[in-house]
C-alpha cells in the first residue's frame, strides 16, 4: 500500500464528507432535543448543538474514511 496516497485519500474523503455529515448530525440532534424538551430550541442552544455535532463529526468521518480506504486499497 502506498502510504502517502492512502493518507491523502483518507484526508480528502474526510473533508468531502465533513459538511454533509455534520449537517445531518446537527439536524438529528436538534430534532431529538426539541422532541424531548417539547419546545423549540433557542439560537444559543442550536449553536451549542452545532458545535457538538461538528466535534463528533470529525471523529466519525476520519474513522469511516480510514476504514473505507483501508478496505478499498487493501
Amino acid at each position: 500500500m502506498n502510504t502517502p496516497f492512502f493518507i491523502g485519500s483518507t484526508i480528502i474523503l474526510a473533508l468531502l464528507l465533513f459538511f454533509p455529515v455534520s449537517k445531518l448530525m446537527w439536524v438529528l440532534s436538534v430534532r431529538r432535543l426539541e422532541r424531548r424538551l417539547g419546545r423549540e430550541l433557542t439560537d444559543q442552544e442550536r449553536g451549542g448543538q452545532l458545535s457538538r455535532a461538528r466535534f463528533l463529526t470529525v471523529f466519525v468521518v476520519l474513522i469511516f474514511s480510514f476504514l473505507f480506504n483501508y478496505r478499498l486499497l487493501e
